[in-house]
């Protein structure tokens, strides 16, 4: 007992320094499946995938998806009717941390098919593949 509370303040640092290791695999969890550039792609032409931005409507305009609805991820839950329930749904942001969030709330909201689109418009941008501005 003694060791212990000499070393107490070792013990805090290790205990968060696992749970900050953990977080990300939780929080990944939660998300649901992910899917890079190109299974977004196939999903898009093979499946006609919805695709939900969930950034501001500021940041729709700089850049997004091409055919995207912009649902910001305040709005989603009021907005999920304008989805159709048989066909998958991608669920993009600026990096995918936002997506993550709204992509299970969707599945909360009786979605079967949704899926994040890691590292969100970013990634799409730098793989080179098309984006729309809104005029």
């Amino acid at each position: 007992m003694q060791f212990f509370l000499e070393n107490i303040l070792l013990f805090a640092i290790a205990f968060i320094s696992g749970a900050m290791l953990l977080w990300p695999l939780l929080r990944a969890r939660a998300a649901g499946p992910s899917v890079n550039t190109l299974e977004a792609t196939r999903l898009i032409n093979s499946k006609n995938a919805q695709i939900v931005d969930v950034r501001t409507p500021q940041e729709f305009a700089t850049g997004s998806l091409p055919h995207a609805k912009n649902i910001p991820a305040a709005n989603l839950k009021e907005r999920l009717g304008e989805l159709k329930k048989e066909r998958p749904v991608i669920v993009v942001c600026d990096t995918g941390t936002r997506a993550g969030p709204a992509a299970a709330q969707l599945r909360a909201g009786g979605f079967a098919e949704v899926y994040v689109l890691t590292g969100g418009v970013r990634a799409w941008r730098e793989a080179g593949l098309p984006l729309r501005k809104q005029a």
